[in-house]
């Protein structure tokens, strides 16, 4: 990999807070956390780098009210559930960059994942047995219960009145699944694996399936940091763009894949992490995990955040209108133009991209003028 350029650490450009603590969840997809700590990449921007393990996305958000954590690894709906105040204390936050697209998957109970296999109707699978289905999930404004709402509600069931939810960390979905009788769970890898490995589930479908290339995990911080403290988020954001384009050649893959199965990370065996990580073990029709792409992959694009504000009025999280320059405000756009084009990583011209999902509707955001209560139908 050629080597990225970089500012001098010192003078008017050097990072005003030097040591940063950084909030990770032991998953395949925080690998961009660990790599820049392994390779210690936020020297050459003046920053040393402490890793702090989470247990759960909810301990995790409550280390970044307190501030305990100067940044995270995060969901992309929990940046704005603590925007909006859903879930708990509205914080002022700021989405400083996307870590990673798809790599997410939704797993049933081997029964239902044979029945549906066998040509069955996800309906009839589901709903044809009696009572309602448990699924988990890992955040009920996270990405996790999005995807599976979206899933869900896409094959004609609604989440909300035919199907029970429970929240679990990822690292518990799988035993919980083999001991108590889950039916089914949506969380990242290596946790699907498990569940695989074990025999007590089996992946039916892809997040990248639903949404392709999706957003999954972002840098998230409180916004006092990006705003009184910019050179430091910037460095920040350098480093992570080192990490990810880094992860970009498969060999590293592997390393990296080996970081993360040590006991003090997710602490599995690498041979269980590495397929999905490297991306060589996909169901049909998935697309790989993705941290950097060219750039392609790093941009917080207005309309992905615009999207996970749809969602959270689709499904009751939120009842109030939403002034459509929030978007603008979390998403640290223009910092991140700065840090990227310091270090040649090509940008977008728009601050938003269009998608199709897995239920035919395409998804580009609000537009510059459109209201949200105009935009919301589309997304029922």
């Amino acid at each position: 990999m050629p080597p990225l350029s970089s500012l001098p650490i010192t003078g008017p450009d050097a990072p005003e807070q030097r040591h940063l603590r950084l909030g990770f969840l032991p998953l395949s997809d925080c690998a961009p956390l660990l790599v820049a700590s392994r390779l210690n990449l936020g020297r050459r921007y003046g920053l040393t780098l402490e890793l702090c393990r989470q247990p759960s996305w909810s301990v995790l958000r409550e280390r970044l009210y307190r501030g305990e954590l100067d940044a995270a690894q995060s969901l992309y709906g929990m940046a704005y559930a603590m925007a909006l105040g859903i879930g708990g204390p509205q914080l002022d936050t700021a989405v400083l960059m996307t870590l990673n697209q798809n790599g997410q998957a939704i797993t049933l109970a081997r029964p239902l994942a044979d029945a549906l296999q066998a040509g069955q109707p996800l309906r009839e699978v589901l709903l044809g047995r009696g009572g309602r289905p448990s699924f988990a999930h890992t955040l009920s404004a996270g990405t996790h219960a999005l995807w599976l709402n979206y899933w869900l509600a896409a094959n004609e069931i609604d989440p909300l009145k035919e199907v029970d939810s429970v929240t679990l960390p990822p690292a518990a979905m799988a035993a919980a699944m083999a001991r108590s009788g889950l039916d089914g769970f949506c969380c990242g890898e290596p946790w699907p694996s498990v569940a695989e490995a074990d025999g007590s589930g089996r992946c039916v479908i892809s997040s990248s399936q639903i949404w392709p290339d999706h957003p999954e995990k972002v840098l998230l911080c409180r916004r006092e940091l990006a705003e009184q403290r910019p050179n430091t988020a910037r460095a920040l954001v350098k480093t992570l763009l080192d990490a990810c384009r880094w992860l970009d050649d498969p060999v590293h893959r592997c390393q990296a894949a080996e970081w993360l199965a040590e006991p003090g990370l997710i602490g599995l065996p690498a041979e269980l992490i590495a397929p999905r990580l490297i991306g060589t073990e996909l169901a049909p029709g998935a697309r790989p995990l993705r941290f950097y792409a060219d750039g392609e992959v790093n941009y917080p694009y207005l309309s992905d955040a615009e999207w996970f504000i749809g969602q959270f009025r689709r499904w009751g999280l939120l009842q109030e209108e939403v002034a459509p320059a929030l978007a603008a405000e979390v998403n640290q756009t223009r910092l991140y133009r700065e840090a990227a084009g310091q270090l040649g990583v090509p940008l977008p011209q728009g601050e938003r991209r269009s998608s199709v999902l897995i239920d035919g509707q395409r998804w580009g955001g609000w537009g510059k003028t459109r209201p949200l209560q105009e935009a919301a139908p589309e997304l029922a």
